[in-house]
């Protein structure tokens, strides 16, 4: 793909035709990204409950009816099982394929989740003006196992997954106002500095990129869309679908609009 689109419907089109970018964080600018849970129906009513009860890792923005793939309150012709950059296949509680596409494995009985993701809030802090320093390098933050747990519901438990991004402390304290605001995307921070007090070592990562913090900068935690994987493995479903960290579901929705 020699140019990228800012809109939404053909950056979907581009992903259903073998499009893979690495991350989608800089895609669609201002539009909501989701994170994605496709569930079969039987495991999918636990898994909601789930969401209720950690609304800070897991806030619904959207859920489809068992077998419906296209999601037209989230965007135009957004199809679940085609229109994301890349999908991870869960059989028994661990990640076995990373197909680009998975209508060849849909059923009737799938129940698809959009979850609020960090790219929304991401892009509230620099629409006022804050460095991100992984945008800078075009990467991802890094992402850690806490050992914070989560409300178990059904056969879903596990500790809560967060990102990180270091911040001096002037900009940790912007951060916590501008965030707040927005608790459909995590909301404000749930931890700041002292890593190990949540059962973090930050040279330890669990996922995305390395970034860290420099000797005037604070790691500033928030709470994570990749928190239903710990659920997953806890839940150990003979079959689910999640995205590929980094490549969300990108939806026709606008980010101003989440501001309470």
């Amino acid at each position: 793909m020699q140019s990228v689109s800012d809109d939404p419907v053909e950056l979907r089109r581009a992903f259903r035709a073998g499009w893979s970018p690495r991350s989608t964080a800089r895609l669609a600018p201002g539009r909501v990204q989701a994170n994605l849970v496709i569930l079969p129906r039987d495991a999918a009513l636990d898994f909601a409950a789930f969401c209720q009860r950690n609304p800070r890792a897991c806030p619904v923005l959207g859920m489809g009816a068992p077998g419906e793939r296209i999601l037209p309150a989230m965007g135009v012709d957004l199809d679940i099982a085609t229109d994301l950059a890349r999908y991870r296949v869960w059989r028994n509680g661990e990640p076995c394929e990373e197909p680009l596409d998975v209508s060849e494995l849909w059923t009737a009985d799938l129940v698809g989740f959009l979850l609020g993701c960090s790219y929304s809030f991401e892009w509230a802090l620099a629409r006022a003006g804050m460095e991100l320093r992984h945008w800078a390098t075009g990467t991802n933050p890094p992402i850690y196992r806490t050992n914070i747990p989560c409300v178990p519901a059904g056969p879903y438990a596990g500790n809560m997954i967060v990102s990180m991004r270091p911040m001096r402390p002037a900009d940790a304290i912007r951060a916590v106002q501008i965030t707040s605001r927005f608790p459909r995307v995590h909301g404000a921070p749930i931890h700041i500095g002292l890593p190990e007090l949540i059962g973090i070592d930050l040279d330890q990562p669990a996922g995305g990129d390395p970034l860290p913090p420099g000797q005037d900068e604070l790691p500033v935690f928030w709470a994570c869309g990749v928190t239903p994987e710990s659920a997953l493995r806890a839940a150990r479903l003979p079959f689910a679908i999640t995205h590929y960290p980094g490549a969300m579901a990108i939806t026709d929705l606008w980010n101003a609009d989440l501001a309470d």
